[in-house]
C-alpha cells in the first residue's frame, strides 16, 4: 500500500538525479557546517497527534545515544575542521535520555553552545535532571538554550495535539527555566490557517503574561514551524529553482547541519543529512563525519516544502 507522500506526489522523488519530468535535481553542499545535531532517541512521555518522526513512549526506532558518543563525533568536528559552534539535542523527548545532562555537559565543556528541544513536561521536571539543568546554567549559562515546543499560544490547540492537559503542564516547566533563569526560545507551529503576525502576537502576549524573555517577534527566538502534510502535493526542486525562488543551496538546512542517530539494534550511530526525514535510507549518509560531507540531493517532499519552499530553519 502506497503511504501518503506516494499518492500526493505519484511519479515525483523517485531518482535522485532528475525530476519526473526530467530536470536536473537540485543538490545542496555542505557549505557551511554551523550545527551538529543528536537524536537522543525516539522515545517521548507523550504521543502528538502530528509528530514527524512519531515520537511515542513505544516508539525506540532510534535509541538512546551516550555520552561517550556524542563525544566521540566531537573528536571528530576537531579532526575534519567543521566550524561548528552550536550542538543541538533533540528526540523524541531528550530528557527521556538518562545521559542527556552529561551528554550537555560533554558539548558545553568543549566551548559549543548547546540547544536542547524539550516539551518541558516531566521528564525534564525530575529533581535529577533539574538540579543537572541549575548547574550547567550556573556554570555555561550564556551558551545554553531550551527550545520548548509549544504549538500554540492557547491551551485548547496545544492540547490538541499533545493531550488534555499538556499546555499546563508545559508552561510550569517553562516557569522553572524562568525562575532559574535558563534561556529559552519557543517552537509553535502553523497548523491552524492563522496568520504569522496573529500567531506572534499572541506568543507576545502569553509571553508578557507569564514573564518569558522571549521575542516573539525575532523568529531565532519563537520559530513557527509550516506543517509537513506529506499528503500535500509539492513540487519538485530543480537547479534551475535556484535562481526562479531568487534563493541559494546555501540557506537550506543540509548546507549547514548533519544529525547523527542510532539506530535501534546497530553497532555504531550514523550521520543523516537532515533532522526532518530520520527514515529515509537514502538520507544517511554513513557512520563518520567524513562520510558526511557529500552533498545532498533534494529527493523529498520535505525538502520542497519545509525547506526550499518554506524557507525553514531548525536552529535558533
Amino acid at each position: 500500500m502506497k503511504d501518503n507522500a506516494e499518492i500526493a506526489n505519484t511519479g515525483k522523488f523517485r531518482d535522485p538525479r532528475i525530476t519526473a519530468d526530467g530536470q536536473p535535481r537540485a543538490t545542496v553542499a555542505l557549505s557551511h557546517p554551523e550545527t551538529l545535531w543528536f537524536n537522543t532517541g525516539t522515545l517521548c512521555n507523550i504521543t502528538c497527534a502530528n509528530c514527524y518522526i512519531e515520537s511515542s513512549p513505544s516508539n525506540d526506532a532510534l535509541v538512546y545515544l551516550t555520552a561517550a558518543e556524542v563525544a566521540g563525533y566531537l573528536d571528530q568536528l576537531a579532526e575534519r575542521g567543521w566550524p561548528v559552534h552550536e550542538i543541538a539535542f533533540t528526540g523524541g523527548e531528550p530528557f527521556m535520555n538518562p545521559q542527556m545532562i552529561a551528554m550537555a555537559e560533554t558539548a558545553l565543556s568543549r566551548g559549543f553552545a548547546v540547544l536542547i528541544l524539550t516539551n518541558a513536561m516531566l521528564p525534564m521536571m525530575r529533581p535529577r535532571v533539574k538540579a543537572g539543568l541549575s548547574d550547567l546554567n550556573a556554570r555555561f549559562g550564556d551558551r545554553l538554550t531550551l527550545r520548548v515546543s509549544l504549538d500554540h499560544y492557547a491551551a485548547p490547540r496545544h492540547d490538541s495535539e499533545r493531550g488534555a492537559g499538556s499546555f499546563d503542564r508545559a508552561v510550569q516547566g517553562m516557569d522553572w527555566l524562568r525562575e532559574t533563569g535558563i534561556r529559552m526560545a519557543v517552537a509553535g507551529r502553523q497548523l491552524w490557517h492563522e496568520d504569522e503576525a496573529t500567531a506572534r502576537a499572541g506568543y507576545a502576549a502569553l509571553f508578557a503574561a507569564r514573564g518569558y524573555a522571549i521575542d516573539a517577534a525575532d523568529p531565532g527566538q519563537t520559530l513557527l514551524f509550516p506543517e509537513m502534510d506529506l499528503s500535500v502535493e509539492v513540487p519538485e526542486i530543480t537547479t534551475a529553482c535556484w535562481d526562479i525562488l531568487n534563493t541559494s543551496p546555501d540557506q537550506v538546512m543540509c548546507a549547514s547541519s548533519r544529525m547523527v542517530i542510532k539506530r535501534r539494534g546497530a553497532a555504531r550511530p550514523s550521520v543523516l543529512a537532515c533532522t526532518l526525514i530520520p527514515y529515509d535510507p537514502q538520507f544517511e549518509l554513513g557512520e563518520t563525519l567524513a562520510e558526511a560531507e557529500r552533498a545532498v540531493a533534494l529527493n523529498h517532499p520535505h525538502c520542497a516544502k519545509f525547506c526550499v519552499l518554506g524557507g525553514a530553519s531548525c536552529s535558533v
